[in-house]
């Protein structure tokens, strides 16, 4: 008898992200940075998840059915991670502040809210996009709403302008148009010299 029992595995191939991850099942999984955008195969296991490039085996994770969406290897971090210097937390935030600052504030949060701010790039890049075609003041208005109600997922803020939530009033749209005040002046968001 064998000493390991047998495992099933499925195999699929995958595009390493900007922010050196793979998606399986919505949860990413970091490979050495130097492999961006290079395809590499997957074998998923109930158990594993293995990365191979060329094949040889470049990163394993223990999968993750819950808890955090992000398993981050520290060896697979670029030093300062800035070797792909195209996408920064600066170029989202310059991005985002010429639909107006709610949107900028949104932005920040989302980076804020990861471990690391690169693992944020994926979701700005996705709100960014889905606000293309949409009225600016329609964007700020869902970026308000999104950060009022936590809500720092490409998903969720996509639910919020699919379903038209951005239009029911809120308290922070009622106290902003009593006192002129954008949600990014708001004291509690940090600013860009945070990210310094």
């Amino acid at each position: 008898m064998p000493e390991t029992e047998w495992e099933y595995a499925e195999w699929r191939l995958a595009r390493v992200g900007l922010d050196y991850h793979v998606e399986v099942d919505g949860f990413f999984y970091s490979v050495p940075h130097a492999l961006i955008r290079v395809e590499v195969d997957l074998r998923i296991g109930e158990r594993t998840i293995e990365i191979f490039y060329r094949g040889k085996r470049v990163a394993a994770h223990q999968r993750r059915y819950g808890g955090r969406r992000h398993g981050t290897d520290a060896d697979h971090m670029p030093s300062a991670h800035r070797h792909y210097a195209e996408w920064s937390a600066e170029r989202f935030q310059r991005w985002a502040k010429t639909i107006g600052p709610n949107t900028e504030g949104l932005v920040i949060a989302v980076l804020a809210d990861r471990p690391h701010p690169e693992q944020g790039f994926r979701t700005c890049l996705g709100i960014l996009r889905l606000y293309r075609g949409v009225d600016a003041a329609r964007a700020e208005g869902v970026s308000v709403r999104a950060v009022e109600i936590g809500a720092l997922t490409y998903r969720s803020v996509a639910s919020i302008l699919a379903n038209n939530l951005d239009k029911t009033a809120t308290r922070t749209q009622r106290a902003d148009d009593s006192t002129g005040m954008s949600l990014f002046d708001h004291a509690n968001i940090r600013g860009p010299r945070y990210f310094n």
